[in-house]
């Protein structure tokens, strides 16, 4: 099922099922059906699977007239982050992918030795944007404002100490995002100041539930500026698979339903370029996800 959080017509942020073209509003559904339904895309990674199953058998029985009250076309809805404010900082993966590992100790000063364990960052909750929304590059801050397209992935169990056999197990789904980084924000090797500014995670369109990927290790991925190719490659060449993330990171901290990974990007990031490349007022991103969507955001100069 492919899950999204949105708007129409200037309202709160509601809970949608991205089907046929149309959005599928679950408030409404839940008032057709006079049933309760989760009304916010946390409530429903809480509720769990088993609902997601429900809310689509719900779907499936409206009749015609009932889809007119309930279905919404998509040119007439705007798309937010699936998970709007995360209750916690997201987990980045830095240096994911091997080539990507090169290029960095080219330019960046990190280590061209492959990494050993996952290498663990955090954006805070703020960060969070969704498609169509402004990217803000502070010109006091940072110079170097890069990209780096990701599959994220949405733990939907709690787990602690999960063998990388069940990882999976504490899967809900599958998002698009985009690591924005100010190469030149670092702080004595420390990234949060370079990855957690304000826009610097734009995520989304939706939000696809785990039984719509049977495989999320053999996914394209790619990135866009000015429509202009800088990254493509796909989910099976990274280091560390989502299996290997979560039991690391379930080693370090408690997973919780609704957290995010970030699982890291592959080369082709701006500041691995000849010359290197930056984004800049009105450039427009496109980070896509094969099977799951393109997020696109416009850089905005904070004046």
């Amino acid at each position: 099922m492919k899950l999204a959080t949105y708007r129409i017509n200037h309202t709160t942020p509601r809970l949608g099922v991205v089907q046929d073209n149309h959005m599928i509003d679950l408030e409404d559904v839940a008032k057709i059906k006079q049933e309760t339904l989760p009304l916010t895309m946390l409530d429903l990674i809480d509720a769990g699977l088993d609902e997601v199953q429900r809310i689509q058998q719900l779907i499936d029985s409206l009749t015609d007239e009932e889809k007119s009250n309930c279905y919404y076309p998509l040119s007439n809805v705007t798309f937010l982050a699936p998970i709007p404010k995360p209750r916690k900082n997201i987990f980045g993966i830095g240096l994911n992918y091997t080539e990507h590992v090169a290029e960095s100790a080219r330019t960046l000063d990190t280590s061209n030795e492959l990494p050993q364990q996952p290498v663990i960052f955090s954006k805070p909750p703020t960060a969070v944007i969704g498609t169509d929304e402004y990217i803000i590059h502070n010109p006091k801050l940072t110079q170097q404002l890069d990209w780096e397209v990701e599959l994220a992935v949405i733990i939907g169990k709690k787990g602690k100490y999960v063998p990388k056999e069940e990882a999976l197990d504490h899967v809900f789904g599958y998002t698009v995002i985009n690591d924005i980084s100010a190469r030149d924000c670092r702080r004595s090797g420390q990234w949060i100041v370079s990855k957690g500014q304000d826009t610097f995670a734009p995520m989304g369109p939706v939000l696809v539930t785990k039984d719509e990927i049977p495989d999320p290790h053999n996914l394209n991925l790619s990135l866009t500026l000015n429509g202009v190719e800088k990254q493509s490659s796909n989910t099976k060449f990274m280091l560390f698979n989502i299996n290997d993330l979560i039991e690391d990171l379930s080693t370090v901290f408690t997973l919780e339903p609704g957290d995010i990974i970030a699982t890291g990007t592959p080369a082709g990031v701006g500041a691995g370029r000849a010359p290197q490349e930056w984004m800049w007022d009105g450039d427009v991103v496109k980070a896509t996800v094969e099977n799951i969507g393109t997020i696109t955001n416009t850089i905005k100069e904070l004046n």
